[in-house]
């Protein structure tokens, strides 16, 4: 912990339990950021339907599009660790309101850019910026909330993504059709990106007002946005020098999203080859901790395919309409707003009954993968599911499914000292994030290469059973109690 986040909220300031105040600040930008990123699956979905555009203009529309949400998880991957590192350096605070308000600004330029390389390059953009929220969110509520109610606290907090993943998929065609009544035509699809990009702001500035006031005063942004961008523009040169380089020699987007796992890969080998070299390693590599590195892997890959492709799975499934696709697919999404308060209430019960959570997260684990499998069964073969039908696996899974993150979550951040823990948590996204730049991509194209989404589904249902079995492994450390 900083020194500028070692008090919080001065006596006689507020009364109650004030740590309740920044976790719903917290959630609030888990809200606009996932909104930002979800916006442009049902975007692509859009383009994809109607011909138009750079996505739905190419002759393999579908493995375009998840090539640019993994390009994007990419930028997003790269700066976990870095992110971490930044915050238990120059404070926490200062990550979070430097990633809101990135986010913001580069969710605007996704709106108004002219291409696809240069929305491929505001996309890559957006995520660099928000790969530093993940790491410092985590490691605020864990410093300043109670060891009784810290899983709670992670899962109530997190529940933001679930709103945000439901704003972004409900409210993405509403906004186009709205852009389409004000007579933008084909680049009605602009609209979305410039409507989240105003709600962004606000929520920046309003966590910039709560830290400021409330957390440690006053915010030094210089330093750490200085090399935040000494960090990302590297970053960003060697993404888009593989998307520009393979669409010159006219890669297949498979061998694209091949190169963009070897930079990842390269990014990671350097990261963990400098840390085994220092004292941090014997807890930030210990082998409990990289276990759950690699099994949420698992965890990311079903996020993103169902969030970014899920709209898309539900309208050919049962040939709807785009908007009737995305009310249903919200069903995965809204499903995390009871799944994750309750995955992690259930996660603290049963550490004060001195059972540990690592039970819970295995069964949590197997139960979503058998859902995922009844969700594959549904989609396949010449049936015609109903949008019922589909919506209730798709709720039952993400119940599940949202439960079983803070659960994980919790479990790694209390395997390292609490002044590691911004980095412990960058190194989970970072190493995990793999599954979020390879799923869209590997889906689309297994979609494309057999005329069916069950494929990508039962793939995704089987790596995240094999993680099960990981999480059997991990020997879990339990905290001190206190009484709150």
């Amino acid at each position: 912990m900083t020194r500028s986040e070692s008090t919080f909220l001065p006596a006689g300031r507020q009364a109650g339990k004030p740590y309740r105040a920044l976790w719903l600040m917290l959630l609030l930008g888990w809200v606009v950021s996932y909104a930002d990123r979800t916006l442009t699956g049902p975007v692509v979905s859009w383009m994809i339907e109607n011909e138009v555009g750079f996505i739905g203009e190419a002759s393999d529309p579908r493995a375009l599009g998840g090539l640019v949400g993994s390009l994007f998880f990419t930028g997003y991957m790269l700066t976990q660790y870095p992110g971490g590192r930044l915050g238990d350096r120059f404070g926490h605070r200062e990550m979070i309101v430097l990633s809101l308000l990135w986010a913001a600004v580069m969710t605007l330029v996704s709106g108004v850019v002219v291409g696809l390389i240069a929305f491929v390059g505001a996309r890559v953009l957006t995520g660099l910026g928000e790969g530093v929220f993940y790491s410092n969110d985590r490691t605020l509520i864990l410093n300043h909330t109670p060891p009784r109610r810290r899983t709670l606290g992670l899962g109530v907090v997190i529940s933001g993504l679930s709103v945000g993943l439901t704003l972004g998929i409900i409210c993405t065609p509403l906004l186009i059709d709205w852009g389409s009544s004000l007579g933008m035509g084909v680049e009605s699809w602009r609209m979305p990106f410039l409507a989240f990009a105003a709600l962004s702001v606000v929520v920046a500035l309003g966590c910039w007002f709560f830290f400021h006031r409330h957390l440690g005063g006053r915010l030094r942004l210089g330093p750490p946005l200085l090399r935040l961008i000494a960090v990302s523009v590297p970053l960003l040169v060697a993404v888009l020098t593989l998307f520009v380089v393979a669409d010159q020699l006219r890669w297949p987007t498979w061998g694209t999203a091949i190169g963009s796992g070897v930079l990842a890969v390269v990014v990671i080998g350097v990261i963990v080859g400098r840390l085994r070299r220092t004292p941090e390693a014997s807890t930030l590599l210990s082998r409990d901790i990289v276990i759950i590195y690699f099994a949420y892997i698992a965890i990311l890959w079903n996020l993103w395919f169902f969030s970014f492709w899920s709209v898309e799975i539900v309208r050919e499934a049962t040939e709807s309409s785009l908007l009737a696709a995305a009310l249903t697919a919200a069903f995965n999404a809204g499903a995390g707003i009871i799944g994750f308060p309750v995955g992690g209430w259930l996660a603290d019960r049963a550490l004060r009954r001195g059972v540990g959570r690592k039970p819970l997260l295995i069964t949590f684990t197997v139960v979503y993968s058998l859902l995922v499998f009844a969700f594959a069964l549904s989609i396949s073969g010449d049936g015609d599911p109903s949008l019922l039908l589909l919506g209730l696996i798709l709720f039952c899974s993400g119940l599940f499914f949202n439960a079983l993150q803070p659960i994980a979550q919790g479990i790694t951040g209390d395997l390292v000292p609490e002044k590691q823990r911004g980095s412990a948590f960058g190194l989970l996204n970072l190493i995990s994030e793999i599954g979020a730049v390879a799923s869209p991509v590997v889906s689309g194209v297994l979609r494309d290469a057999t005329g069916s989404w069950a494929v990508g589904t039962w793939v995704a249902g089987g790596i995240m059973l094999a993680s099960a079995g990981m999480y059997a492994l991990v020997r879990e450390k339990r905290p001190q109690l206190a009484a709150t």
